[in-house]
């Protein structure tokens, strides 16, 4: 018994998730080290902790963003 073990290509609505959340996890990243680097090499720790809060913010908002729609019944 042959199997085809191809992954099937993926819906255009599945591809825009897909980038979504690639979009939202860059940023949260981004987010962090720009923190990290506003800690350890900036004078101004506040905007380092603000700067900070955001990435949750940004992780939150992609997995809202990128969740699936309910279907409505």
């Amino acid at each position: 018994m042959s199997s085809d073990a191809s992954p099937r290509p993926l819906s255009v609505r599945e591809r825009r998730r897909f980038q979504a959340k690639l979009v939202f996890l860059a940023a949260g990243t981004a987010s962090f080290l720009l923190s990290v680097g506003l800690w350890f090499l900036g004078d101004d720790r506040e905007t380092a902790i603000f700067v900070g809060l955001w990435v949750p913010s940004l992780f939150a908002l992609g997995a809202l963003v990128a969740s699936p729609e309910r279907d409505a019944s």
